[in-house]
């Protein structure tokens, strides 16, 4: 399910032809160690901040012999690297949150793909909302084609269509601790 899961991304253009891709949040690996695999000319970096689930991807690299992964073991918030193509995120964060993490080190043209399941109308609203103030812009919302525990499973693919203002992302943790949210609706958070 998981390896399904991940290769639903390569129905997204940009993740097909992505040249550089940062995986957010890689955990055990999916979605990022399963694109790696399935576009070993593209560039992937996963970026996990606990040390034992890091230490786990960078055994699994070895061990399948992955030259075209690195692991990088920080907050989204530290990381800093030349501009990406895409990213993705999985089970990481709301959409708001994820826009914050992503907007900062995407390329204009670049892509946010973040894997959710449902989203209410709060967190697409705040999501909308963060885009905007980040620089990027809602391209689809991709409902994935049922497999065995996809149900409600959807892509969110934002575009970065203009740089992402100074102050951006803020000091880890605050984007979790005090998300950007629509104005008049209150988040509840």
């Amino acid at each position: 399910m998981h390896i399904a899961d991940s290769l639903v991304g390569l129905e997204v253009p940009a993740v097909k032809e992505a040249a550089r891709i940062v995986d957010l949040g890689s955990g055990a690996g999916p979605p990022g160690l399963v694109l790696a695999i399935a576009r070993p000319e593209a560039e992937v970096v996963l970026v996990e901040s606990v040390g034992k689930k890091c230490a786990w991807l960078e055994r699994t690299v070895s061990a399948l012999g992955l030259e075209n992964v690195r692991v990088v073991c920080a907050r989204a918030e530290e990381l800093e690297e030349e501009p990406f193509d895409v990213v993705t995120a999985r089970a990481l964060a709301s959409l708001s949150v994820l826009c914050e993490y992503a907007a900062p080190l995407l390329r204009e043209g670049g892509a946010l793909v973040a894997w959710k399941g449902a989203v209410d109308a709060r967190e697409d609203a705040d999501g909308l909302h963060a885009a905007a103030v980040l620089g990027l812009e809602r391209e689809e919302v991709r409902a994935v084609e049922p497999y065995p525990g996809s149900q409600r499973r959807t892509l969110h693919v934002f575009r970065k269509v203009s740089p992402t203002p100074e102050g951006y992302p803020r000091r880890p943790g605050m984007a979790a601790k005090r998300p950007l949210t629509a104005p008049g609706i209150r988040s509840g958070r």
